[in-house]
């Protein structure tokens, strides 16, 4: 079992960016902010010690992938559509 390793805000976009995923510091923050119901869109925390936001690195990854699989387990795409859609048939 691998220790969580805990990111900050500026640290979860390079995690992210080297996924592929271009997001600002912007964007994850207000991932991070709680919404009017205290929610936040990623599980970020505040860190007792200093203060900041933290996530852990390898959940943030895995919250991206749950995220893919779903995407493709929800795709209503057939495979004859995808080739007229591609030669202009549609």
């Amino acid at each position: 079992m691998e220790l969580p390793r805990y990111v900050n805000i500026e640290q979860a976009c390079s995690v992210l960016a080297a996924n592929g995923i271009e997001m600002s510091q912007r964007q994850i923050k207000r991932a991070a902010d709680p919404d009017a119901h205290g929610k936040r869109k990623l599980p970020f925390f505040v860190d007792p010690i200093d203060g900041r936001l933290k996530i852990d690195k390898n959940l943030l990854v895995e919250i991206y992938t749950r995220c893919q699989v779903h995407a493709e387990n929800n795709a209503h795409v057939n495979v004859n559509n995808l080739r007229e859609l591609f030669d202009g048939k549609r």
